[in-house]
Parts: C-alpha cells; structure tokens; sequence
C-alpha cells in the first residue's frame, strides 16, 4: 500500500525544502558539518589547477562532496540515538562509532585522492 501524499512534482519541491531544512539544521546544529562544508568550498577552486581531464574534475569534486554527504548520514544517525535515550547502550554506542568510522574512511579517501593529484602536479611542474 502506496503512503498518502504529494506526488509528481509537488513530491519533488517538497522533498528539495526537506534537503534544504536539513542543509540549514547540519549549519546550526553541527560543527563538523561546518568545517566539512568549508573544506568543500575553500579546496574546489584548487581543481583548476590539479585536473587534467573531468574524470579528474569529477574524482576531486566528488571525493569531497562524499565527506558532507557521510557527514549528513552519520549527524542523522546521532540524533536519532541521541532521540532514543541518553542512558549509554552498546548498540547505541557501536551506531554512533560507525557513522563516525564512516566519515573518518570519506576524510582517507580525500586524502588520498587529492595527495594523488597535488603528486602528480609536482612532478609535471
């Protein structure tokens, strides 16, 4: 059975304001989020001078958007353990570790794609 509610296009802008609340909330409520998000900002222009083709775009770009998308995921899974109780459980404890290993393998990946990249510059230039 089918949930109740928008569908088509209504669906699509109601889902787009959902993103953009959750944006906003990850901004104010999550400093992690922030400093993630400026690293995105402050490290995209230097692809202009690393890539070599947009597979090299493409890779740099989307190695950082990873860390704010699994920064997104990880906030979410804290605040809905944080929402089921304050007293410590082990699941809780072992949620809130993974999210935090995910995010710590998206940072690797970073470093590892654009060390990769800053590398070949060095030695072509």
């Amino acid at each position: 059975m089918a949930k109740p509610g928008a569908t088509g296009l209504t669906r699509i802008i109601n889902a787009f304001g959902y993103s953009m609340k959750g944006i906003r909330a990850a901004l104010k409520h999550e400093s992690a989020f922030r400093q993630e998000a400026a690293l995105l900002v402050v490290m995209s222009p230097l692809v202009y001078w690393l890539a070599e083709s947009i597979v090299d775009v493409s890779l740099m770009i989307g190695s950082l958007l990873l860390v704010v998308i699994v920064e997104l995921l990880n906030s979410a899974i804290e605040a809905v353990v944080d929402r089921l109780g304050d007293e410590w459980t082990e699941l809780a404890g072992r949620a809130k570790d993974m999210g935090s290993a995910a995010v710590l393998f998206s940072l690797l990946n970073v470093l590892l794609i654009w060390g990769l990249y800053v590398y070949q510059y060095f030695q072509h230039h």
